[in-house]
């Protein structure tokens, strides 16, 4: 009777953890690339070597911004292609305030100046937009500066039944049942080597972590910036080694790790 029951107590701890293994297609890591700011340079450089290796990006748009607001159409082909679409807000705000390192926010978008009820909206307005671009209702967010605070709360929790999942901004890799989808941390890629952003890859191999990187400029058109050259180095490491890296869309990666059973999120559904 006893060795039933430890058989049923063994069967059963086997479902859970198997119900808690994401579908990584029997890979040893997931792996996002993610670009933040809507940059012309995602739409003529990045996404041409993305889809030349056929891997799918995320990109990051604030619906204001001029690479996003002057060309709908190319970032509608780019969603018809595959590529995610996320929310980074419509004006991209930022916690200015007279802190030092942020005298370049714009005053009138000073997320320190901000409530709720603006941050929200903005945000809501975003979707709107994306959605007529990707026809799409799952979604995830990106933290403008990974700010997240207005008057005192985290903004995110007003609208976090809308999206699958957010990023941020803190340079962590972690296992799936360790991740927090509301603040999902990357790592933020400035002068980097293609060698040190592989080595990170190689972390995430060896410890079967999620890993996301954030980039906005590749090749220029921001000050935070990774060369061409650089990037590709990545890229080709990727397919490489593609039998053993999942390479995804965060939306993609945050859904495979989501909870057995739970409620798929995002606007309107």
């Amino acid at each position: 009777m006893k060795k039933l029951f430890l058989l049923g107590v063994l069967i059963g701890l086997n479902g859970v953890l198997l119900a808690q293994k994401p579908d990584w297609h029997g890979k040893k890591c997931a792996v996002a690339l993610t670009y933040d700011d809507g940059l012309n340079i995602h739409l003529d450089k990045v996404i041409p070597a993305l889809d030349s290796l056929g891997f799918k990006g995320t990109f990051y748009l604030p619906g204001s911004f001029p690479g996003v607001k002057a060309r709908l159409a190319d970032w509608k082909r780019a969603a018809g292609g595959g590529h995610e679409l996320g929310n980074h807000t419509l004006f991209h705000p930022c916690a200015g305030g007279g802190q030092p390192g942020r005298e370049w926010v714009n005053p009138t978008y000073d997320l320190t100046t901000y409530t709720l009820p603006r941050i929200v909206d903005e945000i809501r307005i975003n979707n709107m937009l994306l959605q007529m671009l990707d026809g799409k209702t799952q979604r995830t967010f990106a933290f403008p500066c990974g700010d997240t605070m207005v008057k005192g709360e985290n903004y995110y929790d007003k609208v976090r039944n809308e999206f699958v999942a957010a990023r941020g901004v803190t340079g962590e890799m972690r296992k799936p049942g360790e991740l927090d989808l509301n603040n999902v941390g990357s790592y933020a890629m400035n002068g980097h080597s293609g060698e040190q952003m592989i080595e990170l890859v190689k972390q995430a191999m060896a410890t079967n972590s999620v890993l996301v990187f954030l980039f906005h400029g590749v090749g220029g058109e921001h000050n935070l910036n990774v060369a061409l050259p650089e990037h590709k180095k990545l890229l080709q490491f990727l397919k490489q080694h593609e039998r053993e890296i999942w390479v995804a869309p965060f939306v993609e990666v945050a859904q495979s790790i989501q909870p057995s059973g739970a409620k798929a999120k995002g606007t309107g559904k």
